[in-house]
This record gives C-alpha cells, sequence and structure tokens, in this order.
C-alpha cells in the first residue's frame, strides 16, 4: 500500500522562488531514492473561503474555522507550503527518506535559510481512498 509524507510548512513569501529551487533539487534527491511522485503547493491566499467547504446546514461565520496559516504558525510576512511525497509503501519511505536525509544534495547549512525547518510540520499517512475521475 502507499505511503505518503506530508509537510506543511511557513514560508516568507519573499522566498517563493528560492522554495522553488529548493523544491526541484528534493524532488531529483527524492526521485534518486524512490519517491514517486511530489506534490509541492503554494497557498492560494486569494482562495475560497473555508465556509464554502460546508453544507448550508453545517456553514459557520468564516472566522470559526482553522486556516492553514493558523495551522503553520506563519507570521505576517509568511505564507503556506502545503506538500506531499508519495512512496510505493511504509518500508520504501523509511529506506528512501534515511538515504534523502544523507544525501550530499539536502545539505543546505552553507546556503541562505528558505524556511524555518524546526517549523516544519510532518507526518506520514496512509491512504484510505484515492480516485481520479477515471477510477
Amino acid at each position: 500500500m502507499a505511503y505518503i509524507d506530508c509537510f506543511l510548512a511557513p514560508v516568507p513569501r519573499a522566498n517563493r522562488a528560492a522554495y522553488e529551487a529548493l523544491a526541484r533539487v528534493s524532488w531529483e534527491v527524492l526521485k534518486d531514492h524512490g519517491a514517486l511522485a511530489v506534490t509541492e503547493c503554494w497557498l492560494d491566499e486569494s482562495g475560497p473561503d473555508a465556509a464554502t467547504y460546508h453544507g448550508a446546514d453545517a456553514r459557520q461565520a468564516s472566522d470559526a474555522y482553522a486556516t492553514f496559516i493558523g495551522a503553520s504558525g506563519a507570521k505576517q510576512d509568511e505564507t503556506v507550503v502545503l506538500s506531499w511525497v508519495e512512496w510505493a509503501d511504509k518500508a520504501a519511505r523509511d529506506a528512501g527518506m534515511d538515504k534523502v536525509t544523507a544525501d550530499p544534495r539536502m545539505q543546505f547549512g552553507d546556503g541562505p535559510m528558505v524556511f524555518d525547518g524546526a517549523r516544519l510540520v510532518a507526518g506520514g499517512f496512509l491512504p484510505m481512498l484515492r480516485r481520479t475521475a477515471s477510477t
């Protein structure tokens, strides 16, 4: 069964291009160590209101809902990146991530900090349902 690593990261808006460059390097490293797919998403801050995700009978005032900005702890000058990595299974993930974190291409200590990794929210997930328009 597939395994998904999910990440929520507050990123300074001014660092979007640097984050995108980091994401491209990360994809190459992840792919080289067994990841099947990576998706990186920059928050659409003008996107739909949270209330629009609920039926009329369950809908609350917009400010009653949690936000990705709040969940990530993003500061005034930051937005949020949501990303996930798909692996064939948990064993492939565990073996792959050991290699990813040791890979020299993932050692960014001498470059400018794109985002604060200590504030990264991460977790592993077991898919329950995955459907596409063709399935």
